[in-house]
């Protein structure tokens, strides 16, 4: 089993007296962690909330009957808490009212997760996200031959654990992954009305990785308006299906300020989408895809270490760009990405002049490892 980064770190925050809240997509292993996590403690109690009966127990529950609940547990395991209304609620009286309770908490959707749990548990949880495996996870797991022999194969078919345990089918698994977390938490929600939409707004998407993203052309190509988009790329976001950057404007009047880059949290998920799983010779998106696949994995990497910058990409509207730009401790620094090593890069003097204080560095093939975390 490929030991995951954030094992370590919530087992740290055990003994803090807060939740500890774990979200992130369906099939990532949330479940898995947090039971293996348990499993090395005693007086465990697990309460799955898929099941109706555990539902009805945590729902609108009173301290009484929650200590009975409890019980002599030492341990409470709350799986899926988005199943159960109100559930902050009733994390709430538990962090406050059974002191001597571990509590550790999945959720698969922040559309609910994050509503219904944030405020009553403010300044009562720890809170973090499982992605899908990561390449820094994966590198260890395999050792560096293993690892980067499936380099391309890895970005085609992502980082799901069940797409790589699943060698030879992994094109089955994503369908089954992307039709499940893609449209069941989403098509549940109020705030989607139109599937077909939504359907056809992620394969735009798709085809858009590594691009300028206008909401207007967006809404425009799909025949809905402005604000339509904009809701909606708020419930893909919040569902862990893609993330956004913003462009980087601090100074220059001719940088751009409006359109924004749109990424997939998995390569595999947005290949499917668009039922493109060729391998590298027959692509022709090598670049947006690389591009992807590493701001996806540098996000995991800052994630996991509790490293927190700012990040965006800069671009002008004569076209000059660099891909990832991050900010940390006050320090700029460029990332321009590229496949091949071969690739040549000449930073614009405009930005160079402009942000005195900055650094900018091509990562490649060859060098990306430091990049995502990896002494190389």
């Amino acid at each position: 089993m490929i030991e995951r980064k954030l094992e370590s770190i919530i087992e740290k925050k055990l003994n803090s007296g807060k939740a500890i809240i774990l979200l992130g997509p369906r099939q990532t292993g949330k479940t898995t962690l947090l039971k293996k996590i348990v499993s090395k403690l005693e007086k465990s109690l697990i309460l799955n909330c898929d099941d109706p009966f555990v539902r009805d127990q945590l729902q609108d529950i009173n301290i009484s009957q929650l200590r009975l609940l409890i019980g002599s547990h030492k341990v409470v395991f709350v799986d899926e808490a988005q199943r159960v209304k109100n559930i902050g609620i009733t994390l709430k009286l538990i962090v406050d009212e059974v002191k001597e309770v571990i509590l550790l908490v999945s959720g698969s959707s922040a559309l609910e997760v994050s509503s219904t749990i944030n405020e009553p548990l403010t300044g009562r949880k720890w809170e973090y996200m499982l992605y899908p495996i990561s390449w820094q996870e994966f590198y260890e797991h395999e050792g560096y031959v293993t690892a980067m022999q499936q380099l391309e194969h890895r970005i085609v078919f992502g980082m799901y654990p069940e797409v790589i345990t699943n060698t030879g089918s992994e094109s089955e698994v994503l369908r089954q992954i992307a039709g499940s977390y893609l449209f069941k938490d989403l098509l549940v929600y109020n705030g989607i009305r139109k599937p077909e939409l939504l359907e056809k707004l992620l394969r735009a998407l798709a085809f858009q990785i590594g691009n300028l993203v206008s909401y207007n052309e967006l809404a425009n190509m799909l025949q809905v308006d402005k604000n339509t988009i904009n809701t909606y790329l708020d419930l893909l976001e919040k569902a862990f299906v893609i993330f956004r950057l913003q462009p980087f404007n601090r100074n220059l009047r001719k940088e751009i300020s409006t359109s924004r880059k749109i990424y997939f949290y998995d390569t595999g998920i947005r290949n499917i989408l668009i039922n493109n799983l060729n391998t590298f010779e027959y692509r022709d998106d090598i670049g947006p895809l690389w591009e992807n696949f590493l701001i996806a994995e540098r996000r995991k990497y800052l994630h996991y270490q509790g490293l927190y910058s700012n990040n965006w990409f800069w671009r002008t509207q004569q076209q000059q760009e660099i891909d990832y730009l991050e900010e940390s401790g006050g320090i700029l620094s460029g990332y321009e990405i590229k496949w091949s090593a071969d690739k040549r890069f000449i930073v614009p003097s405009i930005f160079r002049e402009t942000y005195l204080n900055s650094t900018v560095k091509v990562i490649n093939n060859q060098n990306f490892l430091p990049f995502v975390g990896i002494d190389s």
